[in-house]
């Protein structure tokens, strides 16, 4: 299996070493083969740029190689920079497909993805259909509470309301909005539960948690699960995903949904418009919503499907049996975004 695994933090290195050794070009993605566009041999070749976890990437890119004979390129980064590679990327495309990046991250670039629906839309659950037709559905993913059971003791904890309690002052892990999708997300969250339905009236609560944060607000999603996992934290704000993974290889994790309101926040597979294998993106975005990829999200990943009739797996409950959920304005969050992420940056400093 022929995969590069590139971090934009160590780019300029990276560019060092693959430059003088194989030719790669400053951006660290492979070219397609002109000669071979220009002839009749279909490419072999795809470039995916994914700020999807190597524990998922991994798996079922080494899947799809071995099904189609492609050979995939992974170039792995957060979702932000990714995005903005896209963008600074238009005019000249140098990767196929973006896989990963909530739909709340992703809509306002859907200029920059082709138009494609997949083989299997016909099998998507209602709620994760691509009406946009630029955004393929790949998994769903709720927001929640992760707790460290060696250290939570008897503190109650069942959603919002109890992280106020002043026996976790300091002990909250929660990373930037700004810097995190996963956190962003959360505070919508909150803010739609806490406020009934109405984000601005949420604020109120969003305050009194800063309050208890203690002045602590980490860097990145991962510090937060890292965080909460290795005891530096009682109590973390995350992703399923993240808090399921570690309970699944036996740490000390519980997994809280809020009962205030659970948020679930698809993420999407998506063909970046004038990618040059184009055919072969559309084989990976069928493949990966398909059902062998799909029931490896179930039972491998700690991931939930997005298409019908896959059962979940490894103790994730069903969302009919979550207490409440909440669903948030997409078109508000969108045009509120940076008046959000303000709001909070301003409350959290003048605390």
């Amino acid at each position: 299996m022929k995969k590069f695994i590139v971090f934009f933090v160590v780019a300029c290195l990276i560019f060092t070493i693959t430059g003088c050794s194989s030719g790669t070009n400053s951006q660290n993605v492979p070219q397609t083969n002109t000669a071979q566009e220009g002839n009749n041999n279909a490419s072999k070749e795809l470039v995916v740029y994914c700020p999807h976890p190597l524990e998922l990437i991994n798996p079922i890119v080494s899947r799809f190689e071995s099904e189609t004979g492609i050979n995939v390129n992974v170039v792995a980064a957060g979702t932000g920079e990714l995005l903005k590679r896209v963008e600074s990327e238009a005019s000249n495309p140098l990767g196929d497909v973006l896989w990963g990046g909530s739909i709340l991250t992703v809509q306002p670039y859907q200029k920059y993805f082709e138009k494609y629906l997949s083989a299997n839309e016909p099998n998507m659950q209602d709620q994760f259909k691509n009406v946009e037709g630029t955004m393929t559905r790949f998994s769903n993913i709720p927001s929640v509470i992760m707790v460290n059971t060696n250290l939570i003791g008897d503190i109650p904890m069942k959603g919002f309301e109890d992280l106020l309690n002043p026996a976790l002052k300091g002990k909250i892990a929660f990373a930037d909005p700004s810097a995190s999708s996963s956190s962003f997300e959360m505070l919508v969250n909150m803010l739609y539960a806490m406020g009934n339905g109405d984000p601005e009236k949420g604020w109120d609560y969003v305050g009194k948690l800063i309050k208890n944060l203690d002045g602590k607000l980490l860097s990145g999603s991962s510090a937060v699960y890292k965080g909460v996992a290795d005891g530096e934290y009682t109590v973390g704000l995350t992703f399923e995903e993240a808090a399921a993974n570690y309970k699944r290889n036996g740490a000390p994790i519980d997994i809280v949904y809020m009962k205030e309101g659970v948020m679930f926040n698809p993420d999407c597979v998506m063909i970046i418009k004038g990618a040059k294998n184009l055919e072969n993106a559309k084989k990976f975005v069928d493949f990966v919503t398909g059902s062998e990829a799909q029931k490896m999200l179930a039972k491998d990943l700690n991931r939930r499907p997005v298409i019908k009739d896959i059962p979940l797996e490894n103790g994730l409950i069903e969302t009919s049996q979550i207490e409440k959920t909440v669903r948030a304005d997409r078109n508000w969050v969108l045009e509120n975004k940076q008046a959000i992420l303000t709001q909070f940056k301003d409350m959290f400093t003048s605390n």
